[in-house]
């Protein structure tokens, strides 16, 4: 099967994650991999610093995290957007082992090849949104849509 997808440079921020080929909306684009942490053990290091604007964690549920700093693939360079053309979608393994679920990426729309895929991360810090906080996480997706920070309203 022919790769559909490529990391490289990206003008969003750092790396990003460009479609070569169609990508037709629903489709499976990518597994979001890494090593499988529990929350505890994320909060004991500095692996998702809230001040540093950046991170490859993603919380897969209530019991663990998905951290690609660690065993990561490519779709850890996917760039936040605030009108993203694929979503993270969470599948739940059978069973009760939680630290199998998965972290997939789809495609909201079709995608044409040269585009940078993008997800909106939907990051909601525990602490206060401060001006400070929304600028450590400034998004610079570039969209008329664009709300100027990754960090999601708090509900």
């Amino acid at each position: 099967m022919p790769k559909k997808i490529q990391a490289r440079k990206s003008s969003i921020h750092g790396n990003g994650v460009f479609a070569v080929a169609d990508i037709k909306k629903g489709a499976r684009v990518i597994e979001y991999k890494g090593k499988r942490r529990t929350h505890a053990e994320v909060d004991a290091d500095d692996t998702g610093d809230v001040e540093s604007g950046h991170t490859f964690l993603f919380t897969l549920n209530d019991d663990y995290v998905i951290d690609a700093n660690h065993k990561g693939n490519d779709a850890r360079w996917i760039n936040h957007s605030c009108d993203p053309n694929c979503e993270a979608v969470i599948a739940e393994a059978e069973g009760d082992d939680r630290a199998a679920d998965k972290v997939l990426i789809e495609a909201l729309r079709d995608i044409k090849p040269g585009e940078e895929l993008t997800y909106n991360y939907g990051i909601t810090l525990a602490e206060r949104h401060t001006a400070r906080l929304k600028k450590i996480w400034e998004c610079r997706c570039g969209s008329p849509k664009c709300t100027g920070t990754m960090l999601q309203p708090k509900r």
